[in-house]
């Protein structure tokens, strides 16, 4: 049954109508009924947010060391990252907004991008100063306030399901972005073969583990994205699916054995996640749009 919820209005529609999803670690996840989108309706507050992503809660530490596993999986993804950004553009200005320890960045950077980021935590932007020697700028899509219309592309990796107000960050872009310029993002999928499938266990058992709230304050899919980038003066002109590493969403074999209830869930299904992207269903994607 709907329930109205004026305190926890659709990001994209603006309804309050909404059906419940899950309720994981104390966070309630509901779907708009109006347009689909999927929410947090209980987030933490602005200040529990900005603790979570700092070094002092362990955030992205292991991506300060080189020597980590951590920091050669991250690489691999930026390589993954910018082969998806060379299917629409071969250079030309840009931002890559949370771009974490600039592993990204330099990666472009190397294939002749003229590059520049803002990273949420403090920690990880001036490594990445430090390290590659990036222009990098501490805070949020909103911090950059000097490039109205003047960049190619904006980049924005596994981040639009952190922020706290989507809409506002998709305007904020468009606002960045020259006339033809180009919008590329990656989010996971609500509705990849995996999370659908999994997602009427959801309630039962209290456990999900495609959502991680409270990250993730939002759930999108290839369709609810598009419509709120074409809503804010975006055309979509390429997605590709992909998956979540199964170690990241299952756990490693170490933990899995620890836990019969877990390894029981991930032979359930694992394989469910490995074969969403070969049937266009992937738990993860990317997105491109181009500014009108």
């Amino acid at each position: 049954m709907a329930q109205p919820r004026p305190s926890a209005a659709c990001n994209h529609c603006g309804s309050t109508e909404t059906r419940p999803v899950a309720r994981i670690d104390g966070y309630s996840l509901e779907r708009c009924l109006r347009c689909g989108l999927a929410f947090i309706t209980n987030p933490p507050s602005d200040a529990e947010l900005a603790a979570m992503y700092q070094v002092s809660n362990d955030y992205h530490t292991q991506l300060h060391d080189p020597a980590s596993d951590a920091y050669a999986r991250m690489a691999a993804i930026a390589r993954k990252h910018l082969r998806f950004v060379e299917r629409f553009a071969n250079g030309g200005q840009l931002l890559d907004i949370g771009c974490s320890t600039g592993l990204f960045l330099d990666e472009a950077r190397r294939r002749g991008f003229d590059v520049a980021g803002v990273e949420f935590s403090a920690a990880s932007a001036q490594f990445a100063r430090d390290r590659f020697h990036l222009s990098v700028t501490d805070g949020d899509i909103h911090a950059v306030d000097d490039a109205e219309g003047m960049l190619d592309i904006v980049t924005m990796f596994d981040v639009i399901e952190h922020v706290r107000d989507p809409a506002r960050d998709i305007v904020a872009a468009h606002r960045l972005l020259r006339p033809g310029g180009l919008f590329i993002l990656s989010t996971p999928n609500i509705d990849g073969l995996f999370p659908r499938a999994s997602e009427p266990l959801a309630r039962p058992l209290g456990y999900w583990p495609h959502i991680e709230p409270p990250w993730h304050l939002y759930q999108f899919s290839v369709r609810t994205l598009s419509a709120m980038l074409e809503a804010r003066g975006f055309e979509c002109i390429g997605a590709r699916h992909t998956a979540i590493d199964l170690a990241y969403s299952f756990g490693t074999p170490a933990t899995l054995m620890r836990s019969p209830k877990r390894l029981a869930y991930a032979m359930v299904f694992a394989p469910l996640a490995w074969a969403g992207p070969k049937i266009g269903m992937g738990d993860w994607f990317y997105l491109a749009a181009r500014k009108r």
